[in-house]
């Protein structure tokens, strides 16, 4: 079993490495037609930049993807700085006409989404020509090489019940140097994904025949980051499903969150799209989804006819009847951890990591400021955007309305969502995103801290202080104060993933839904013993 485990994280660390390796392979020079038909494609009436990028691009030079993307963005800068110039001189010449003529010349816009597109239209080499064999070298190996490794687990763990044994002794699962570099690279990848797309085409070639076979479309980087995202949750939901094989909560939990992972937000989305309809994540509610309401998805879903209209029927319904409705009954449970991909990747590829959640007192000050903040932020700037919707206008007091999305689809959306609420799991936990910046997570957690059935019971009275409860909350919640006391836990930070009562050593804690009646106010809990001994005082 050991040379089996040992094979495979030699071909796992294969496949990994030729596939970094591939972003530097291939060449990149773009026809004259296909410049032609790009432009047409993106409606582009400047003269100015259709001859920058003939100049730059269209070439018999065999350009790498990185010297390829400097030429693209370095065209449109210096497009865009000849339409200033020409803007500022009929500015000072008030020829309004020609200064409004020039403005619709310039390029605005992502670049890097650009020089994307550009570069997927050109690209030449292993990964246009031999995309399956490449596949197989990258994706392929990687995923053998992690099954070989989780699934020799099943003989080694023996007898029942959940091991964790050596967890904080282990380079990878206590901020050793096999940590951060999973740190690391996943950083750079949010961070390449986000920011750099064009940088990572190769890879995107790579995912081109399953796109085609779902959507009928090329891929793009964000099918490859969906594509990715169910690989990376079927290979670790296989590492759930040994880890705690005789746990029926656990098992049922990561089938769940895979089936909605991959059904509703992979397969169905991309269906849609080959019919020609809005891609749309069903179960994504607002304000997780946060652009459901920006202008542009609105006018996308009216101009649909009545699926879109469905969708944005189904969207308001989901928000504010589906979602209270269910965590009344169930907690914030049912979407934290059954429904929702962010919580899905937490529970899978963040597993091994949930014990490095910080229980600090201050972190949790911290999460409470922040997430209601990012809360409130999401909601003005909905209010902004409903506002630019009905009225036509662009600004409230003053503020861009379209400022206020960038800012926070920035912030929120990319840096904090995508590259910290991932890229930190093998550093602060599991569920750095759903702790301290989801504001669905807020919202649920409002509706399960004051109106829910949903609660953690406790039998003090055969709690050992163990502490392996509160060492594996990835919510930061000190679970053992709780079951010490026998108190019910009513946190609504608590996702219900039920991981304390999976390592409770003596069934001490259960997850149940019960009548409101029998619901303990937390901050008593905590307070508990500071009460009575001041009650105490007070009688004497």
């Amino acid at each position: 079993m050991k040379l089996i485990k040992q094979s495979g994280i030699i071909l796992f660390l294969i496949g990994l490495g030729i596939f970094i390796a591939t972003v530097f392979l291939g060449s990149f020079n773009l026809k004259q037609e296909q410049l032609d038909s790009f432009l047409k494609e993106k409606n582009y009436k400047s003269t100015i930049i259709a001859g920058e990028l003939q100049k730059a691009i269209v070439t018999n030079d065999a350009l790498n993807i990185f010297e390829f993307s400097s030429r693209v963005r370095q065209a449109y800068a210096t497009s865009n700085a000849h339409y200033d110039n020409l803007i500022k001189k009929y500015d000072t010449e008030k020829n309004w006409d020609k200064k409004g003529e020039q403005f619709q010349y310039k390029i605005s816009g992502k670049l890097h989404s650009i020089s994307f597109s550009l570069a997927k239209t050109s690209g030449k080499g292993l990964a246009v020509n031999n995309t399956w064999l490449m596949w197989f070298l990258t994706f392929g190996l990687a995923i053998i090489g992690a099954l070989m490794y989780i699934i020799p687990d099943v003989i080694l763990l023996g007898k029942p019940g959940i091991k964790n044994n050596g967890i904080f002794l282990n380079a990878a699962t206590n901020r050793g140097w096999i940590g951060w570099f999973a740190f690391i690279f996943l950083v750079t990848f949010y961070i390449l994904l986000y920011f750099y797309p064009d940088y990572i085409v190769n890879w995107v070639y790579l995912v081109d025949p399953i796109s085609k076979s779902i959507s009928g479309n090329p891929a793009s980087q964000w099918f490859l980051y969906g594509f990715l995202y169910c690989i990376v949750m079927t290979v670790m939901a296989v590492r759930m499903y040994i880890k705690y094989r005789h746990n029926k909560y656990q098992i049922l939990r990561t089938t769940s969150v895979l089936f909605f992972q991959i059904v509703f937000a992979f397969l169905i989305p991309e269906i849609l799209v080959r019919f020609e309809k809005p891609w749309y994540d069903f179960k994504n509610a607002f304000p997780l989804d946060y652009d459901f309401f920006f202008k542009w998805n609105l006018q996308e879903l009216l101009d649909s006819g009545a699926f879109g209209l469905f969708i944005l029927v189904w969207g308001i319904i989901l928000t504010i009847v589906v979602v209270p409705v269910m965590v009344y009954f169930f907690g914030k449970r049912w979407y934290c951890s059954w429904v929702c991909g962010c919580g899905g990747l937490a529970e899978t590829l963040g597993d091994p990591y949930r014990q490095l959640s910080s229980k600090t007192l201050l972190s949790w000050r911290l999460e409470r400021i922040i997430i209601h903040s990012v809360l409130v932020f999401v909601l003005v700037m909905t209010g902004f955007a409903l506002y630019t919707f009905f009225s036509g206008k662009g600004e409230i007091l003053g503020i861009q309305t379209q400022t206020i999305q960038d800012i926070y689809g920035f912030l929120i959306g990319a840096i904090f969502a995508g590259v910290i609420g991932t890229g930190f799991y093998p550093i602060f936990g599991n569920r750095v995103w759903c702790r301290f910046g989801c504001p669905l997570a807020a919202y649920l957690g409002f509706v399960q801290r004051f109106k829910s059935r949903f609660r953690i019971t406790t039998n003090g009275g055969q709690c050992i202080s163990c502490g392996n409860c509160s060492t594996y909350c990835e919510q930061g919640i000190d679970v053992r104060a709780y079951a010490q006391k026998g108190e019910n836990i009513i946190r609504s930070s608590c996702v219900g993933c039920g991981v304390c009562s999976a390592v409770c050593p003596r069934g001490v804690l259960k997850l149940e839904n019960g009548p409101e009646e029998g619901r303990i106010n937390p901050t008593d809990v905590l307070l508990g013993n500071d009460v009575d001994l001041m009650n105490l005082v007070n009688k004497k």
